[in-house]
């Protein structure tokens, strides 16, 4: 079965996005595990052909009308794991809808998986994302702020699947890297309304906290970032700011791939983030995980992330001053989460499993 899979990729600059890559790797892994041929959409093609050794093709020939092609001679189509149904970037929804506009003048069976969808929308947006999700033989959402929304949009119930996050398992039987107990930590650029100077400042003394308290060494990540040694952008920016505010000793560990940073946060004893994936990672493995948001949209991502999984630490980035309170009572219960966590996850891949195969269904079935 040849499928068209598009999903925020494409490694450009030595500059990669872990989310949205570890979404996309381990949608592949599903599928080509049951015999499909994947053609990707990518912002790097030949990145992505050499990364995950699948043929792919360039985004930008989407608009020009140069996939309609690819889609006319694939059997399916699918939208990977993301949160690119959203006003945030109203551009992820145009390409998406045309790659679905393309799918039904073609009679080809689309599939939407692991999505955010909104919370914010506008009208327009909202037309278009009811549309796209009316076209799809499935759609799976990751939280349930999303599954009421995609409700409210329209969507068919029988067609509507809750789900956690698709890379939630990705790699999740590899080893974890060794080294000292570390509390693992992620912070985006983005603060939304929060000055960064102020985040910074009370980030580095949260960490101090953490470090003083727990004995923890705390280890950097960046999620968003190059991966060129030396190279300080992205998050890594931002945790060179709380590091240089730090009186504890910190570190920042290399940034390589997908796999690579699940396996740093299923390792970790506490996990810290602001961004999304690290957490998705860490919950999987009955990591104590404390997330931060400075918005709507990251409040329900991470409440989504933690809550598929039993845990429920997430704080806004705007009260980071009543953290240290939280990361002690987090620290002080870390083994009944992580034991709770660890029998929750059995039962979240057992049920994940259940979607991948009701995905493939969904892309089997013929049309009408």
């Amino acid at each position: 079965m040849r499928i068209v899979v598009i999903g925020d990729i494409g490694v450009t600059d030595q500059v990669i996005h872990i989310g949205d890559e570890a979404m996309f790797e381990e949608l592949v892994h599903q599928l080509t595990s049951r015999g499909a041929e994947v053609t990707a959409i990518s912002s790097n093609p030949t990145d992505t052909s050499s990364r995950y050794s699948v043929t792919a093709v360039d985004r930008q020939e989407l608009d020009a009308g140069g996939i309609a092609e690819v889609v006319r001679a694939s059997d399916a189509v699918v939208i990977a794991g993301g949160g690119n149904l959203a006003s945030n970037w109203p551009e992820h929804i145009r390409l998406r809808s045309t790659l679905g506009e393309l799918a039904a003048q073609h009679s080809k069976p689309i599939v939407i998986s692991g999505q955010t969808i909104g919370p914010w929308l506008t009208d327009q947006d909202a037309d278009a994302v009811s549309e796209l999700l009316g076209s799809a033989q499935l759609v799976g959402v990751r939280e349930p702020a999303s599954f009421d929304l995609a409700l409210a949009l329209g969507v068919d119930p029988r067609r509507l699947v809750s789900t956690i996050d698709d890379a939630s398992f990705l790699a999740a039987d590899a080893a974890t890297p060794p080294a000292a107990p570390y509390c693992l930590v992620s912070l985006s650029l983005h603060t939304a309304d929060i000055p960064r100077q102020r985040f910074a400042s009370l980030m580095a003394a949260l960490l101090d906290h953490v470090a003083s308290t727990t004995g923890l060494d705390i280890r950097f990540l960046a999620h968003f970032g190059s991966t060129r040694p030396g190279v300080v952008m992205g998050d890594a920016a931002v945790h060179a700011e709380v590091a240089g505010l730090m009186s504890s000793p910190s570190s920042e560990v290399a940034l390589t791939d997908a796999s690579s940073a699940a396996a740093w946060a299923r390792g970790a004893e506490l996990v810290l983030t602001s961004r999304y994936h690290p957490a998705v990672f860490a919950v999987s493995a009955g990591v104590p995980t404390i997330g931060i948001h400075v918005d709507e949209y990251t409040r329900v991502k991470l409440t989504g992330a933690l809550g598929n999984f039993g845990q429920s630490s997430v704080l806004a980035g705007s009260d980071l001053d009543a953290a240290p309170e939280l990361v002690s009572r987090v620290w002080s219960d870390r083994a009944r989460i992580r034991a709770a966590g660890r029998t929750r996850a059995a039962v979240n891949r057992a049920s994940s499993d259940e979607w991948w195969d009701r995905l493939w269904s969904a892309l089997s079935a013929p049309q009408r």
